[in-house]
């Protein structure tokens, strides 16, 4: 079982050691988890658990009754295992973690390409990459990597809702093609404010038909870290090498977080077609190759006086 960090889903509640019974149910009360105090006390007195309350973290699967409520604390026992995704973690590092996490070998090959699986999930992509939701969950001990991977994907459909599926249908994108833009803006972006403004620049290229050249999708066909990029590595082969091929890539580069959702599906109005990191995690935006040129250079200027 598992949960991630979504109220509306499930809770989870915290017992320090010494809690009395009494400071247990009135801290499922707080949490709108229970209706009656009195009553959940009178279930767990007949059942002769009061002098047996545990302690550690507890998954609450929103409003339960009492008999299941009783049955996850006393009887199910705490979480033991908690897994943070961060934004824009590729599916393969992912995939290192859960079996970091659940001490196994598990080969993800099956899950990650095989068509039935992707058509449980409604994703018309080749591969899980991308639907990978980054949050942080809290899974049990018996708790299988398939099931992971399920509460991972699930949490992305909760995610991009149906407010989200009307504004893509409104922009003409499928929601694989909202997915891998939103993994390049999420690839390229430091500062929240500036993933709206970068979306712009991928837009304006794409209304145009002019080549993406997003070097995210570069770093994705290269083995090992991110490093600065040679004219080679511009050069290389694939479909998603977006200095070499038009339009966006077959699928997403990295599983992006909501904001980046949100920045590829609500890009702010800008007449730019260019951008060059400062070095600070901004960019400058230009609408002529003029100007980013200019804007290099300063970078590089800069560059050499930091050294």
């Amino acid at each position: 079982m598992s949960v991630n960090n979504r109220e509306i889903e499930a809770k989870t509640i915290s017992i320090s050691k010494g809690m009395s019974l009494n400071s247990v149910i009135n801290l499922l009360h707080e949490n709108n988890l229970i209706v009656n105090k009195n009553v959940l006390k009178a279930k767990i007195l007949i059942r002769g658990l009061a002098s047996k309350v545990p302690t550690g973290t507890f998954l609450i699967e929103g409003k339960v009754s009492d008999a299941i409520l009783i049955d996850s604390i006393f009887n199910k026992g705490p979480i033991k295992l908690k897994l943070t995704i961060p934004e824009g973690t590729s599916a393969k590092k992912i995939f290192e973690s859960i079996n970091l996490l659940l001490k196994t070998d598990h080969r993800f090959n099956n899950l990650f390409t095989k068509k039935n699986i992707l058509n449980k999930y409604n994703i018309s992509g080749s591969s899980l990459e991308g639907y990978l939701y980054p949050n942080t969950y809290f899974f049990f001990n018996d708790t299988s990597p398939a099931d992971i991977v399920d509460t991972l994907v699930s949490q992305f459909w909760i995610e991009f809702d149906q407010k989200l599926l009307n504004r893509a249908n409104e922009l003409g994108l499928s929601v694989h093609e909202v997915v891998t833009l939103a993994s390049i803006i999420e690839g390229e972006a430091m500062l929240d404010s500036e993933r709206s403004t970068i979306s712009s620049v991928y837009h304006n290229r794409l209304k145009i038909n002019m080549k993406l050249q997003a070097d995210p999708t570069i770093q994705y066909i290269i083995e090992g870290p991110p490093k600065t990029l040679s004219t080679r590595d511009l050069r290389i082969k694939s479909p998603y090498n977006t200095y070499q091929n038009y339009g966006l890539p077959p699928g997403p580069i990295n599983n992006p977080g909501i904001q980046s959702i949100k920045a590829a599906l609500y890009p702010l109005e800008t007449d730019y077609l260019f951008f060059v990191a400062q070095g600070d995690g901004s960019h400058k935006f230009t609408t002529n190759e003029r100007d980013h040129e200019a804007a290099k250079r300063v970078y590089k200027i800069n560059k050499r006086k930091n050294k």
